[in-house]
C-alpha cells in the first residue's frame, strides 16, 4: 500500500518514520519531496582507462552549492534530507515531472529498502543538448514509500547504510554472481 501524504505525515510525527530536515511544504498527495544536496561525486577518467566492475572506481568530488553538468554527462548527487525507514517501511526514488521535463533523469537504481537509513545518493543523467545548472536546495526527486505485508526480518544492512554524502558504487565489494 502506497501512503498517503497524512501516512507519511503521521509516521514521521510518531517517530517510525525519520525525514531530516523535514518540511511540511514538501509533501505531496503520495510522495515527499527531496532536495539536491551539496555533495558530487564524478568519475575521474584521468586516472581509469575502463570501470570494472570487481575494481573500485575512481572518483572526484565536488562541494558546492551550483553545479553544471554537461550534455550526455552523468554524476552522482546526494539529497539533502536524511531518512531513516523502519522495516516495514520501503521507498521508491522518483524523478519529479518538472525535472524530467528539463532532460535531467533522477534515478538512485529506484529501491530504498527497509531498514535504511542515510541520505540518498542520486544518480544524475543530462540528456539534453544543453548544460544544467544543479542548485543545492532546490526540489529534485520524490519519495514514494509503501508499506510491507509484514516487517522484514532482517532490515537494510547493506554496504550503503548509513551514507552522509554521495557515495560512489561498490559492486566491486559483492561476492560475484549468484548460481
Amino acid at each position: 500500500m502506497i501512503l498517503s501524504d497524512t501516512g507519511i505525515r503521521d509516521r514521521i510525527q510518531s517517530e517510525e518514520l525519520a525525514i531530516t530536515p523535514f518540511n511540511p511544504d514538501a509533501l505531496q498527495p503520495a510522495s515527499l519531496d527531496c532536495c539536491l544536496g551539496n555533495h558530487y561525486l564524478l568519475v575521474d577518467e584521468y586516472k581509469m582507462g575502463c570501470i570494472q566492475m570487481d575494481q573500485p572506481i575512481e572518483y572526484r568530488e565536488i562541494i558546492a552549492d551550483s553545479f553544471t553538468l554537461p550534455p550526455h554527462s552523468f554524476v552522482l548527487a546526494t539529497t539533502q534530507e536524511h531518512v531513516r525507514l523502519p522495516n516495514n517501511l520501503t521507498a521508491f526514488v522518483e524523478g519529479r515531472s518538472s525535472i524530467g521535463r528539463m532532460g535531467l533523469f533522477v534515478q538512485n537504481a529506484g529501491w530504498v529498502d527497509a531498514g535504511f537509513e542515510g541520505k540518498i545518493t542520486l544518480e544524475l543523467y543530462n540528456a539534453n543538448s544543453l548544460p544544467i545548472q544543479l542548485l543545492t536546495g532546490r526540489r529534485v526527486c520524490q519519495l514514494v514509500f509503501c508499506t510491507l505485508d509484514q516487517a522484514a526480518e532482517h532490515g537494510y544492512n547493506g554496504k550503503y547504510q548509513g551514507q552522509s554524502n554521495a557515495v560512489g558504487s561498490r559492486i566491486y565489494q559483492d561476492n560475484g554472481i549468484l548460481s
